[in-house]
């Protein structure tokens, strides 16, 4: 699922300054960005495509830093705009930032900060939202990112309310997307925002995408710890209670094995993880239950037993909050597409062999595909759980960088986007 935020007042009233014009769009490169991400941009905004009756927009590629641009492969980019190109520009796209530990240029984030006070758009695709995290501009506002790094984004970045479900957040003028092909969605979200579904229709069949996709990352998560928890006192605990899934405990226990009270607990693990351990604890037993249907004829009763589920009930809800489906739909949907033939040997217990309990770095599960080769469209109805955020890590930015964030951040009131779901 997706967010469509309806603006709030403040972020409606806002107007373009100075000679910045809607239709120009400023696509922000840096060294190291992959090349796929990047020309995503480039490819929705820069193609004149009025024959199809897509209304033309005005590209400006901008490096965010001096070039020559590395990217993916090793190529070299020699972008035709520096950085005073976005001072014309009425949406600012970052698509990617080559690494989720070092701090963007600082000229580059005061850039992005200009821009947002003079009224621009400011989208940031994938790992692009830790530049504009970075630059404040998510501070106080709801956002995603690639389900891989969102647990980062909301150590790093403990004001922003990252939400890892959704394929893309619209807070009004600040818009963020989940990894790859979720930046399509955005970004033809954006063209149906400015010129109606028409527009993004004739868009889609073009680049032969669905116009609006269902369903969120649920399908693609791995919801198993981060790599740095390995060399906290917390892992025995953890690696206890991904032994032991198909007990019932709940998270009063888990702090009772780490010696803490359980509001000591719950800050602990939310400063390692960027969640809350009662989500992770039942996404991780959703994720159990998830291979044993894929792998085992146990009946939903029996999988939601084997799984720590206090009853069939709560597996049910639970299931269907974090994949769209329910158990029954979801191992039928599987088995469409794996002929009994191809299924793993199922042991004397009715696991499958090879098939162990979870571990911390556990492997996600692939989603069922349909014919097509994309994913099964699962009816989708998401509970407001937004991902906790905590303290954040030792930040490597540098402390002007940092400054200027808190400065920016400070100066401007927050603009809460009321969203809503397709």
């Amino acid at each position: 699922m997706s967010h469509d935020s309806t603006a709030a007042p403040e972020a409606a009233a806002r107007k373009l300054s100075g000679r910045r014009r809607k239709e120009i769009v400023a696509v922000l490169l840096f060294s190291g960005g992959p090349i796929f991400e990047s020309s995503i941009p480039l490819s929705v905004f820069g193609i004149d495509r009025q024959d199809a009756g897509v209304p033309r927009y005005r590209l400006l590629v901008s490096a965010g830093e001096e070039g020559p641009l590395r990217t993916t492969g090793g190529l070299e980019l020699t972008a035709p705009h520096g950085l005073e190109a976005i001072s014309r520009a009425g949406t600012v796209v970052v698509p990617a930032w080559r690494s989720i530990t070092s701090p963007p240029p600082e000229e580059a984030l005061d850039a992005l900060r200009r821009a947002h006070e003079e009224g621009a758009r400011i989208v940031g695709l994938c790992t692009g939202a830790f530049v504009l995290a970075a630059a404040g501009l998510l501070d106080g506002r709801p956002a995603t990112t690639h389900w891989m790094y969102a647990p980062t984004l909301a150590k790093r970045y403990p004001s922003v309310h990252v939400d890892p479900r959704e394929l893309f957040v619209d807070d009004g003028d600040v818009l963020t997307s989940a990894g790859t092909a979720a930046g399509i969605d955005l970004c033809l979200h954006i063209v149906r925002t400015d010129h109606g579904n028409e527009a993004a229709g004739a868009l889609a069949r073009r680049l032969v995408v669905p116009p609006r996709r269902s369903g969120g990352q649920e399908r693609y998560l791995d919801r198993s710890l981060p790599e740095e928890i390995g060399a906290d006192p917390l892992a025995e605990v953890v690696a206890w209670a991904l032994e032991h899934l198909h007990e019932q405990f709940d998270v009063e226990t888990l702090a009772a094995r780490a010696y803490m009270s359980r509001r000591t607990f719950d800050r602990r693990f939310r400063s390692l993880t960027g969640s809350a351990p009662l989500q992770w604890l039942i996404t991780q037993r959703v994720l159990q239950a998830q291979r044993l249907l894929e792998t085992s004829d146990y009946s939903v009763d029996e999988v939601a037993g084997r799984c720590g589920f206090r009853s069939p009930v709560a597996l049910r809800g639970h299931f269907r909050r974090q994949l769209g489906s329910s158990p029954a739909a979801y191992r039928a949907a599987y088995r469409a597409r794996r002929p009994q033939g191809d299924r793993p040997p199922v042991d004397g217990d009715g696991a499958a062999a090879g098939a162990g309990q979870p571990g911390p770095m556990s492997a996600p599960t692939a989603a069922p595909h349909q014919e097509g080769g994309g994913p099964v469209p699962l009816q989708t109805r998401r509970a407001p759980s937004p991902v906790g955020t905590s303290a954040p890590l030792a930040s490597s930015s540098s402390s002007s960088s940092e400054n200027g964030r808190e400065a920016y951040a400070g100066s401007r009131a927050s603009v809460p986007g009321q969203r809503s779901g397709m």
